[in-house]
């Protein structure tokens, strides 16, 4: 039989189904990993700032 687009074998049809899906997978992978590699946006924080409103709010509770 002649696999053409249109007339696959059962075969055919899932050899090109699990190659799509170790394709998603690799590329899911790939960005999950980007993703995690992403560093946030360095702010500059007043720490002492933070601290004296908590204990502005332990005082008021």
């Amino acid at each position: 039989m002649k696999l053409t687009k249109y007339n696959y074998t059962i075969m055919g049809t899932e050899l090109k189904r699990k190659d799509r899906k170790n394709k998603a997978r690799a590329n899911n992978k790939v960005q999950r990993i980007k993703q995690l590699l992403q560093k946030p946006e360095i702010k500059n924080v007043d720490v002492e700032a933070i601290k004296a409103s908590f204990a502005e709010k332990k005082a008021a509770a």
